[in-house]
């Protein structure tokens, strides 16, 4: 099958690309061009199609003989510099347009849970519009609502790292660190939309997934503490207090590995039934203390302080 990828070189498309590639598709990545060399799946053979998501041009050219189109593509990592507008919303809506009047015969889309075009948060309310868009373009599309993700490069588990790196003795969390995530593993999420894609019953369906189980935030904190051996006092501030701080250091400092987006996704729950991946997709996922022990190969420190400085990492 041949398959267009957005947003393929980022932390959950490496992953998905070589797992597409390994079962056998054809995949073309569509890479934004920029001063920047993207991290691109590393001895995985794959085509290359230059342009973005707002490229209605390099759009057509790209989506040129695809079966499927993956749209990961998102702003959110940006954090405050990012354009969620012009990216997530009106992105989408045209990568959907396209999609339709050139053949392509699905379109999946990988979303939040929470998503809703009515959310007072931002991510949220794009992830929701953009879903809209799909949904109404006459496009045949899957729909994933995921629990945020994690891996080696991931932002969930490798932030917190990072943070307890830098700061001693205490761990800043917002409110009450009660919010409840569902962690998913990239490998499952990966398998989990090759298998779909793979599968004409998974057309026009929206799946809400997630783990294996249900985390509040300071128990996602305490489980890689003990991963890497390193013990914090949990330090409660209010979240308005310490969403100025974020936009302070996010605008000061490049590459934060905290943005204002982060602060929203854990004023809420993220959750959803445990059991669909087991009952929809038969696969029995991993749980977070399982799959995290790629924290340890890491110098958190040094890593922290790259990225404050503006240098790359692995």
């Amino acid at each position: 099958m041949n398959i267009l990828i957005t947003g393929g070189t980022g932390f959950i498309g490496r992953t998905l690309v070589r797992k597409l590639v390994e079962a056998g598709h054809r995949v073309r990545l569509l890479i934004r061009p920029g001063r920047h060399t993207p991290k691109m799946p590393r001895d995985v053979p794959v085509q290359i199609a230059l342009g973005s998501v707002v490229d209605a041009r390099g759009l057509r050219a790209a989506m040129s003989g695809m079966e499927v189109v993956v749209h990961l593509a998102s702003a959110e990592r940006q954090g405050v510099y990012a354009d969620l507008m012009r990216v997530d919303i009106n992105g989408t809506r045209l990568v959907a347009q396209i999609a339709k009047a050139t053949g392509v015969k699905r379109l999946v889309y990988l979303s939040h849970l929470g998503a809703d075009r009515f959310s007072a948060f931002p991510v949220s309310k794009a992830k929701g519009l953009a879903e809209e868009a799909i949904r109404t373009s006459g496009v045949r599309y899957t729909i994933f609502r995921s629990g945020v993700a994690f891996g080696k490069g991931d932002i969930l588990t490798s932030g917190i790292a990072q943070l307890l790196s830098a700061i001693p003795f205490l761990f800043f969390v917002p409110g009450d660190g009660k919010a409840l995530l569902q962690p998913i593993w990239v490998e499952d999420l990966s398998t989990v939309i090759t298998w779909a894609i793979e599968d004409p019953q998974s057309t026009d369906r929206v799946y809400e997934i997630g783990g294996p189980e249900m985390l509040s935030f300071c128990e996602i904190v305490e489980t890689v503490m003990e991963v890497l051996g390193q013990r914090r006092r949990f330090f409660y501030l209010p979240p308005p207090l310490l969403r100025g701080v974020t936009i302070f250091l996010e605008t000061s400092l490049p590459r934060f590995p905290v943005s204002v987006f982060w602060l929203d996704y854990l004023a809420v729950n993220h959750a959803c039934a445990i059991d669909t991946l087991p009952r929809v997709f038969q696969l029995k996922p991993s749980r977070l203390s399982q799959r995290i022990d790629y924290l340890k190969e890491v110098n958190w420190r040094r890593v922290f302080w790259n990225l404050i400085r503006g240098k790359e990492t692995g």
